[in-house]
């Protein structure tokens, strides 16, 4: 305990505040932006669980100097370009993607409000809901069961892990295929998120709402009780019926049309438009007014 507390005392005393900048300012905002980039990128890959470790040897190696563990100290400083060398060889793939995405993004017009000002915020595309749509209602033609979680903020890992991993883009042809009679992949749920299908076969918790129909088969059920434990929104198509079905907020609407469903999309949508160009041109023409209408 002694030994922490002067290893604190000794390079704490030593801390001192120096003068700021304007261009430190720009420095410390521009550390920050790529190391929020980074750790938004490596929470969605396999380098997250890695990450984790690298910081649990980080916290060993610290108490090893601390408490002066030579020997440990030794091994570290000799083996720690190796690692280094083996960590790029190994995430050489995930590496090369980050550097893409971040080629991808203007930083620059998005620092300085240039070129195109209009941003759209959504958790899926126009695209994906018309794809959902479209396989529902061809499902419903031909009375195949189905049931479709599309997630909003509340992750659906844990029922991610019940199923088998598809990762694919959400097309109509594909769900139709996963949920045709006698394949492997048909029974169960499938779970959506942003414009990706994540999982298939996925079980979902039973609603215990006794005010349910007894009529109700254990799919609607699956996706009332998924919706009553989540935010989702759940699409139910009846394999006895053909009828389209929405769960939400544990509430059971049935018997949908298109249009409702493709409704019901775009409010799981969450769109946002923004347009700061515009936004700014108003504020002007705002100002302009108001002192032409003084000097008048």
């Amino acid at each position: 305990m002694t030994s922490i507390l002067s290893f604190f005392s000794r390079y704490l005393g030593r801390i001192t505040i120096p003068s700021i900048r304007a261009t430190d300012i720009v420095e410390i905002l521009l550390i920050a932006y790529f190391v929020y980039q980074f750790i938004v990128w490596i929470k969605y890959t396999r380098a997250y669980s890695l990450l984790k470790g690298i910081l649990l040897v980080a916290g060993f190696i610290l108490l090893a100097y601390i408490f002066n563990m030579t020997t440990i100290l030794w091994f570290v400083q000799n083996l720690v370009s190796v690692l280094l060398i083996g960590l790029i060889v190994i995430f050489q793939p995930e590496l090369r993607k980050v550097l893409e995405q971040l080629g991808e993004k203007r930083i620059i017009s998005d620092l300085f409000f240039l070129g195109n000002n209009r941003e759209i915020e959504e958790r899926f595309t126009d695209k994906t809901a018309a794809e959902i749509v479209r396989a529902c209602v061809d499902m419903a033609e031909v009375k195949t069961g189905a049931l479709i979680v599309i997630e909003q903020e509340i992750r659906l890992t844990e029922y991610e892990r019940t199923g088998i991993i598809i990762d694919a883009a959400v097309t109509s042809q594909l769900l139709v295929n996963i949920f045709e009679h006698n394949t492997p992949l048909h029974d169960g749920a499938v779970i959506i998120r942003g414009n990706r299908i994540t999982a298939a076969t996925c079980y979902l918790p039973l609603s215990d709402n006794m005010e349910l129909s007894k009529k109700l088969g254990t799919r609607h059920r699956a996706g009332v009780g998924i919706s009553e434990v989540t935010d989702s929104l759940t699409i139910i198509v009846s394999e006895e019926t053909g009828k389209i079905s929405i769960a939400k907020g544990g509430n059971l609407q049935k018997n949908v049309t298109a249009q409702a469903l493709r409704e019901a999309l775009v409010g799981a949508q969450n769109k946002t438009v923004k347009n700061r160009k515009a936004a700014d041109t108003r504020l002007i023409r705002k100002l302009l007014k108001g002192r032409k209408k003084n000097e008048e």
